[in-house]
């Protein structure tokens, strides 16, 4: 049987090793979560409730295991861990909290043809719901859909990533070990590559969620799509941050710094592209660089962030640096040299054309281009410029919401950035490249679910059905009417 072996990014160090699932493997364990879907459904939002709350609270409880899990197998700093799993649990107490309320049939009017009815809509969870999670956020981003998809009533069937993949083992042991009366198949766990992945799109899952690139993500639709099963993509981003010139230059200088570069710049939603008003520019440059000059990688207590989790990011990294500079733009900050065999130092480049790898293609990396723009409207303008509308930031003192109207984006922050990716209570999701479908908030628990309409006749009207060969001729000859009546208007 095929071996997979997770590795330190920092050492090399063995961190886990698995078996490959097989094909068989993977059906296997998408049947046996079907044979408990029914039960999950049947214990009802309060059952629900009470086992991810429970999940939740073990996952506090040993949160040190798993932290340092997540340093010694993706990479980062303790600290960022922390938060990660910080999120996470706010999420999944969120979704505990309110799926009863959120998924509740809601009442619909029947109207003037059907008074006799009453109407409703139901939410109907899928059944079985399969996830492919990525490496960069091991843990907080497949819990937005794994977390939001069981509170609403479906048991699911997760992949983690090849680079990750004793991270989510642990983190799905986790539920099994607070809920040790549950039968098996609520959370269950399929290790392996990219054919695993593959073998779970057609293994009868109702749906799908995969968080990864916009090619990858090609692919997964591609074989979902034998099925006809649906997917929620959660892809790449290229997301802009604006400065306007009544901006906060320091504090849009420090959190530009931030989203740019923390968890090494793997961030899907981290900044790559500023585009700042040119009566600020050079001020701002200067605070940016300035933030910059105690940031620094590395595995050690004092990190700024890690290392560089997927080695052949690496080779991105490199490539986008150097066709910035080859296409005439200019590093006010690191460079190519501050790519090196582990660790990516932070790199800060102005004057980037617009049609380079650099602001065209998503870097994964600390690297972020400075782009001086005449106002707002051009700024705007190249910031929808791109495949890619995942997320936004905007820092302006007295235009915040309105320039955020304008972008277009599936998220935007102001004064801040990434904002929206704390908070339970948001959608979490973008658009062309960046994918669709949701997670998180109210539309991430309806993603889960189907709609169903349910309408009920409460007593019979004779001779008045319209939807019945018995129908009076009396109606019939009334029918021209009532159209004019109503719709002429």
């Amino acid at each position: 049987m095929n071996k997979l072996e997770s590795l330190n990014p920092a050492t090399d160090e063995v961190v886990a090793t698995y078996d490959v699932a097989t094909d068989e493997q993977v059906f296997a364990a998408v049947d046996r979560a079907q044979e408990t879907a029914e039960w999950w459904r049947g214990i009802g939002y309060d059952g629900r409730k009470q086992r991810l709350l429970a999940w939740r609270r073990y996952l506090a409880a040993h949160s040190d295991e798993l932290i340092d899990l997540m340093h010694r197998e993706n990479g980062k700093p303790k600290p960022d861990a922390t938060l990660e799993l910080l999120l996470a649990l706010e999420h999944t107490a969120w979704s505990a909290k309110h799926a009863g309320k959120v998924l509740k049939p809601e009442k619909r009017r029947p109207g003037m043809l059907f008074a006799n009815f009453s109407a409703r809509t139901e939410h109907v969870p899928y059944g079985v719901v399969g996830v492919i999670g990525p490496w960069n956020y091991p843990v907080y981003t497949p819990n937005g859909s794994i977390a939001t998809a069981l509170a609403a009533g479906n048991t699911v069937v997760y992949k983690p990533s090849e680079h990750t993949p004793a991270i989510g083992q642990w983190y799905a042991d986790a539920y099994a070990l607070a809920n040790p009366s549950d039968p098996d198949g609520v959370l269950t766990v399929v290790q392996g590559y990219g054919a695993t992945g593959a073998a779970l799109c057609r293994s009868g899952v109702q749906k799908l969620a995969f968080t990864g690139s916009a090619a990858t993500g090609k692919k997964v639709m591609a074989a979902c799509a034998e099925n006809l099963v649906p997917v929620v993509m959660e892809l790449g981003g290229k997301d802009a941050a604006i400065v306007a010139a009544d901006a906060d230059l320091a504090k849009a200088a420090e959190l530009v710094a931030w989203g740019a570069a923390s968890n090494g710049g793997q961030t899907c939603a981290g900044v790559e592209r500023v585009y700042v008003e040119e009566e600020v520019r050079d001020e701002f440059l200067g605070l940016l660089t300035k933030e910059f000059a105690n940031v620094k990688p590395g595995s050690g207590p004092g990190a700024s962030y890690g290392p560089m989790t997927m080695p052949s990011q690496l080779e991105v990294v490199r490539k986008h640096v150097e066709d910035a500079i080859g296409s005439g733009g200019q590093p006010v900050l690191g460079g190519l040299s501050s790519v090196g065999d582990r660790y990516v130092e932070p790199v800060v480049l102005v004057d980037v054309p617009e049609d380079s790898l650099a602001i065209q293609e998503e870097t994964f990396g600390p690297t972020v281009t400075v782009t001086t723009v005449r106002d707002l409207d051009e700024a705007v303008r190249l910031s929808n410029a791109v495949n890619f509308g995942l997320g936004a930031s905007v820092f302006s003192k007295r235009r915040g919401p309105e320039i955020a109207e304008r972008l277009d984006t599936g998220m935007v922050s102001v004064n801040s950035v990434l904002g929206f990716a704390g908070m339970g209570a948001l959608p979490f999701g973008g658009r062309a490249d960046s994918g669709f479908g949701r997670i998180h908030g109210p539309e991430g628990l309806r993603e889960f679910t189907r709609p169903r309409s349910v309408a009920v006749q409460r007593f019979a009207l004779p001779g008045l059905n319209l939807t019945s060969f018995n129908r009076s001729k009396t109606i019939d000859r009334l029918l021209p009417r009532m159209l004019r009546l109503l719709h002429k208007r």
